[in-house]
This record gives structure tokens, C-alpha cells and sequence, in this order.
């Protein structure tokens, strides 16, 4: 039976609420830690999320998912993009400290569920955008025993607006993407981009790579259309030592969508997360 605590308020670095769920199946067993990050107008109730979180607690882990503190939500409202600044205000900082937030919580002496969890063992998951949060603080945190990424990206730097469309962005401070589902036009103000520059070194994800010591899985569709299955290859060349796991025909989203009715993982994403249980176990 998989006990669920849904939209616990974590205080974040940033004046705004972390909302956290934890998945388990209660009993006498201290159980591996795994925190899911989503990625960019991700959210923890996305689509297949909660179906990923009970296959974890089936498989004897404490599954760990959260809302970023700047992605759009809030603690009234945690699906979608109520808060439209909080989005415009996010960048990658930001969502490492609410990652950090995260950790220290669950090792924290006075866990709510400590008798749960086993401390030694801690597990990062992120989704695209938040493969390569994941990835950064596996980098810098020995509390970090395993590392996978699904459909990640590979670089930051080449995502953000090129030649006229950045002048724009810099004179006008602002940047409008359109949400495809909601048809919302989704603000990036310019401080995402300066918050990079002034961290980049940090926020290079190759330099990250190459500092990863643990076991480090590389899950990626071989028809993502998001981001390439190249981004993969670059990251399991710059750590040799990974695993790569290509997924014939999976898109960016392992064949989920928002929402998703049916009670079954789509394919392409049981086939990830079966393969991360496997992984996750060892």
C-alpha cells in the first residue's frame, strides 16, 4: 500500500514556497532516497509524474518530487502557471538552492518520515531542463550517490536567444514563449540570462559532467524533438563512465502528456523508469 504526502510547503532560499510530495510504501524498512526534478514548464503534477512516484514506492524507494520555487505555481494553485512573475523571476541559481532545500530537508535530523528513509542513499532524477540541475549539484554534493537524467540537456548557455531576438531581449528586458498547451505567453526577464553569465562557470554542465564520480545513467528517446539525442552522446562522452540508454522511438516526454488519464505509464516511460529502478537498486 503507497502512502502519499502531497503539497508539503518547504520555506525556500527565495522567499517562495517549495511544494513537496513524498511517495512510500510504510513499514519497517529504511528505503533510498529519490528526488525528481522536473524541467522547463515542468511541474510535479505534470502529466505521468504521480504513476512514476507510485512505481518508485512499489519498488522500495521514498520518491521525492517538487515544484521549483519560481516555476509559475503556487502554493494555492501548484499545477500550472497562476504566477506568471515568479516564472519571469526564476533562472538556474535558484532552482539549485531549491534543489539543496530539498536534500537538507530529507537529511535533515527531524524528518518527519526519517524512520523511512535510508540517508546513505540518495538518488537524483531530472527531467530535460532539470537533468542538468540534477547533474550540477551530483557535481558539488557527496550527499549524492546516483545520477540520472531523462531526455537532459547538455548546455545552458546555447539555449537563450540569439542575435536580433537577444538585443531585444536586453533592451526590452523581457522575453515572451508561449505556452502550446495553455496559450499563456510565458515572461523571461533579462536577469535569467546575467544570473548565468555571473555563474557560468558553475552552470557549465560539461564541466559538471566531468566531475561526476558515482554511477551516472544517461536516458534518452531517439526521436525527441525538445532536445537531441546528441545532448546525450556529449554527456556520456564527457563521462565515460556513464550509461547510456537510448529509447528507440521515445519522444521528450517518453510518449506522457498533460493531463494523462489512464492508470498505465505510457511505454516509453515505463521502459524509463524500470530502467532507473534497475539502475537505482544496484
Amino acid at each position: 500500500m503507497i502512502t502519499s504526502n502531497k503539497n508539503i510547503n518547504l520555506k525556500g532560499k527565495h522567499q517562495r514556497p517549495i511544494l513537496t510530495d513524498v511517495f512510500y510504501s510504510k513499514n519497517q524498512e529504511q528505503k533510498p532516497i529519490v528526488i525528481f526534478c522536473h524541467g522547463y514548464k515542468g511541474f510535479k503534477d505534470w502529466g505521468a509524474w504521480d504513476l512514476v512516484a507510485e512505481a518508485f514506492a512499489n519498488a522500495g524507494f521514498f520518491f521525492i518530487k517538487f515544484n521549483f520555487s519560481h516555476n509559475g505555481g503556487t502554493a494555492e494553485q501548484p499545477i500550472d502557471f497562476p504566477d506568471l512573475d515568479a516564472f519571469g523571476n526564476n533562472n538556474f541559481i535558484k532552482e539549485l538552492d531549491d534543489l539543496e532545500t530539498v536534500i537538507d530537508w530529507v537529511t535533515f535530523a527531524d524528518f518527519e518520515f526519517k524512520d523511512q528513509i535510508d540517508t546513505t542513499k540518495i538518488v537524483l532524477i531530472g527531467h530535460s531542463r532539470g537533468g542538468g540541475i540534477v547533474t550540477i549539484k551530483a557535481a558539488e554534493d557527496s550527499r549524492v550517490t546516483q545520477l540520472i537524467t531523462w531526455a537532459g540537456v547538455s548546455d545552458y548557455k546555447n539555449r537563450f536567444p540569439k542575435g536580433e531576438a537577444f538585443k531585444k531581449w536586453g533592451k526590452d528586458e523581457v522575453y515572451f514563449v508561449e505556452n502550446g498547451r495553455t496559450k499563456q505567453q510565458m515572461p523571461h526577464y533579462f536577469q535569467f540570462y546575467t544570473s548565468f553569465i555571473e555563474n557560468e562557470e558553475r552552470l557549465t554542465i560539461s564541466r559538471a559532467v566531468k566531475h561526476i564520480d558515482i554511477p551516472h545513467l544517461i536516458i534518452h528517446g531517439t526521436d525527441d524533438p525538445t532536445v537531441n539525442q546528441k545532448e546525450a552522446e556529449n554527456l556520456h562522452q564527457w563521462n565515460p563512465e556513464s550509461e547510456l540508454f537510448l529509447i528507440e522511438g521515445a519522444d521528450h516526454v517518453f510518449g506522457a502528456k498533460h493531463p494523462w488519464d489512464n492508470q498505465e505509464l505510457p511505454k516509453h516511460l515505463r521502459i524509463t523508469t524500470l530502467k532507473s529502478i534497475d539502475f537505482a537498486i544496484l
